[in-house]
């Protein structure tokens, strides 16, 4: 185990040089990596329950801008991971699963929480890494330890350096309690509500789905906390100072900071620098390669693991698995469960492994459709839900969905916020499942939308065709260039349906005119 006996818990603010000339061993090599852009930490929405002086673990310093006790910010943590594992699925590879999480577990154990003084709370916290099943480049923290990766972030990374960097930036999130910091500026008015993600994407994708996903089911709504240019600066230094200590050639992720430049470029979702809370991709891409030259000349920093890396990633499955449920023309097949449904026109979907989401591009109206699991008939799901005393039923009704027994319910309800709302639920029995829909909206506005609502869920039905039966997802495959040529003419003209040059360029991280050198093993998807 390193000794950090020499560090104080202030000293990774400071400047490598003053480190090693208070005799930091050169040895002391283990973590500073954390994500990347995002600066999201997904947060249970719990109550405030007032601010008493905590510890900040960087600086040591007492300060009352924490909304949560240590022992709180865990607890909150473990309470929201497998809801963020439910909702939005893990990726189902254990290999690759077990080294995300080996490389964080070595950056975590050079972080500001496994040095001396800490408060034994923090001290004693394991940290867990996950993979998320989402296409999705993006990584953020759960208060507690708990960060996520997607696969879309691994499949667009070059080598191990790049990821420790993304690792001990989310790590840097933890350690600095922003998720606790933000919170407390939430509740006294200046923390805005952010659904943000890196490159300008987000885990939950699409806009006004986000906001509405977990009706119908979820036992607490999940919120993402806006940062300030504080934290994700903090963050930023700190991915890099773990990464370095950890021996990794940090300077490496300036490139992905880039390729994350870039994919906001061709999605139009750039993020300005003066309009987010996150620094600009580009500015961080500069401050990566200035922080990492002032560890250079101090530690050890010749680890890139760019072979390791592409271990994990061959095979890996990019962009949206097709088996996990698609839209096509109109209508939403899922090919794994054997089922598909019209989505509305004007509707944007959002699809997860827990529910699929649609809403009107208007926001005025919502559905979703989940599986009920806590009954295995339709009549057994409507009569507990008929039973509900904060309802009124309207309507209700028995009948056939794609020849399916179907049980109908048209009731009246109130918001939390105090919206006099309309819904359509209908509970439909397929293969010893219940699957369920909700159509809402406000009630003045149901007649509006009802037929959108029926259609929906009158279209239920049964697939069978084997073309979408057989479906499978396209893949990241590693190819090694036979003689050196541009990347555009390595690739060539022929793509798989979505992709183009520059994407697989900034697949990557080289432009389509760069020289691609004899022996380079490139990505490729298939």
């Amino acid at each position: 185990m390193t000794d950090f006996s020499s560090i104080t818990r202030s000293e990774t603010n400071r400047d490598p040089g003053d480190l090693r000339r208070q005799g930091v061993p050169a040895a002391v090599c283990a973590a500073l990596g954390r994500q990347i852009q995002t600066g999201l930490v997904v947060l249970l929405l719990v109550a405030f329950t007032g601010c008493a002086a905590s510890t900040n673990p960087i600086s040591g310093r007492r300060a009352f801008n924490y909304a949560w006790s240590p022992a709180e910010e865990l607890r909150i943590g473990a309470e929201a991971d497998p809801q963020i594992v439910a909702q939005y699925g893990l990726y189902d590879n254990d290999s690759l699963a077990e080294y995300v999480d080996s490389l964080g577990q070595e950056l975590a154990q050079v972080s500001h929480f496994r040095r001396p003084g800490i408060d034994p709370i923090f001290g004693n916290m394991s940290f867990h890494f996950r993979v998320l099943d989402s296409p999705v480049v993006n990584a953020f923290a759960l208060p507690g330890g708990f960060i996520y990766v997607t696969r879309g972030l691994l499949a667009h990374l070059e080598n191990e350096a790049q990821l420790a960097v993304v690792l001990g930036h989310e790590i840097g999130h933890v350690v600095g309690r922003h998720g606790s910091k933000a919170m407390w500026r939430r509740q006294f008015g200046s923390g805005a509500l952010l659904l943000g993600a890196i490159g300008g994407q987000a885990v939950f994708g699409g806009n006004a789905a986000e906001n509405i996903m977990n009706v119908g089911g979820t036992a607490s709504q999940l919120l993402f906390l806006k940062y300030g240019r504080g934290a994700e600066s903090e963050s930023d230094q700190l991915g890099v100072d773990y990464a370095a200590l950890a021996g990794y050639d940090a300077s490496q992720a300036s490139a992905f900071f880039r390729s994350l430049e870039r994919l906001g470029d061709q999605s139009g979702q750039s993020l300005p620098g003066l309009l987010s809370s996150h620094p600009d991709p580009g500015d961080r891409e500069l401050y990566i390669q200035q922080r990492s030259a002032r560890w250079a000349s101090e530690l050890p920093m010749d680890r890139v693991g760019r072979g390791a890396l592409f271990r994990h990633v061959g095979g890996l499955v990019y962009g949206t698995d097709p088996r996990q449920g698609f839209e096509e023309n109109g209508v939403f097949y899922h090919p794994q469960m054997e089922f598909s449904f019209p989505v509305p026109a004007a509707y944007t979907l959002v699809n997860q492994p827990t529910q699929v989401v649609m809403a009107a591009q208007d926001q005025q109206a919502v559905i979703v459709m989940e599986i009920d699991t806590e009954h295995q008939r339709a009549r057994s799901a409507a009569d507990a839900f008929k039973a509900r005393d904060d309802i009124q039923v309207v309507e209700s009704g028995i009948g056939q969905a794609g020849g399916m027994v179907m049980h109908y319910i048209i009731a009246d309800a109130t918001s939390s916020d105090g919206q006099e709302l309309r819904l359509r639920k209908q509970y439909i029995e397929k293969e010893g499942s219940v699957f369920v829909f909700t159509g809402y909206t406000l009630r003045t506005s149901y007649d509006d939308h009802a037929a959108s609502f029926s259609r929906t869920m009158q279209g239920f039905r049964t697939v069978t065709d084997p073309k979408i039966l057989d479906t499978k997802p396209q893949r990241v495959t590693l190819r090694r260039n036979g003689q050196s040529t541009t990347f555009g003419a390595l690739i060539g003209s022929t793509f798989p349906p979505g992709l183009s040059q520059l994407s697989l360029a900034i697949l990557n991280q080289v432009e389509v005119s760069d020289q691609i050198p004899a022996g380079e093993t490139y990505k490729t998807v298939k």
